[in-house]
C-alpha cells in the first residue's frame, strides 16, 4: 500500500509522509508549568514560495546585541599592581625606620656601656692612688735571711 501523494509536491514525484507513534500514557512525564507573561504578541507573517506555496510562521525579530558596558579608563589589574605597590612601598619604608631605630638603639646601649667603664674605672684608679694618710691592706716588713740547703731560716 502506497501513500498517497501530497497535493503541494510536484508532478510525477512521490513523497511519503510518515506519522510519529504516540507516546503511551505511562510514558508521558508531565513538564513543571511556569506561567509566563506574554510581553507581545509576534504577528503572524505568510511567504510565498517560487513553487507557489505558502509557508505561514511568526515574524522574527532580530536579536539586539546586549549593550556593552562602559569599561573604566584604567584597568583593574593596573588598578591592583599601583596599589600593592604603594604598599610595598610604605611597608619597606616602615622597615628602613625599625632598622634605624635599632640602629640608634645598639649606639645609645654601646655608649651606656662606655660611659659606666669610664665612671668604674674612675672610682677604682682613685681607690688606688689617694693617698690620705691610711693604709690599707697587709704590711709585710722583710727581715734578713738565710737559706740553707733550699730551707728558709728566719
Amino acid at each position: 500500500m502506497h501513500p498517497e501523494p501530497t497535493r503541494s509536491a510536484p508532478a510525477g514525484r512521490v513523497v511519503n509522509l510518515h506519522q510519529p507513534a504516540p507516546l503511551t500514557p505511562a510514558a508521558i512525564i508531565p513538564a513543571p508549568v511556569v506561567p509566563v507573561q506574554p510581553q507581545a504578541v509576534p504577528t503572524v507573517a505568510s511567504i510565498v514560495l517560487p513553487d507557489g506555496r505558502i509557508v505561514t510562521g511568526y515574524a522574527v525579530s532580530t536579536l539586539q546585541p546586549e549593550p556593552v558596558a562602559a569599561k573604566p579608563p584604567v584597568s583593574r589589574a593596573a588598578v591592583n599592581v599601583a596599589l600593592g605597590g604603594v604598599g610595598f612601598l610604605a611597608v619597606c619604608g616602615g622597615l628602613l625606620l625599625l632598622t634605624t631605630f635599632i640602629t640608634a638603639l645598639t649606639a645609645l646601649i654601646t655608649q651606656l656601656i662606655i660611659l659606666a667603664a669610664v665612671i668604674f674605672g674612675g672610682w677604682i684608679a682613685i681607690q688606688v692612688f689617694s693617698t690620705n694618710g691610711r693604709r690599707q691592706g697587709t704590711t709585710v716588713h722583710i727581715r734578713r735571711a738565710v737559706f740553707k740547703r733550699n730551707h728558709f731560716h728566719s
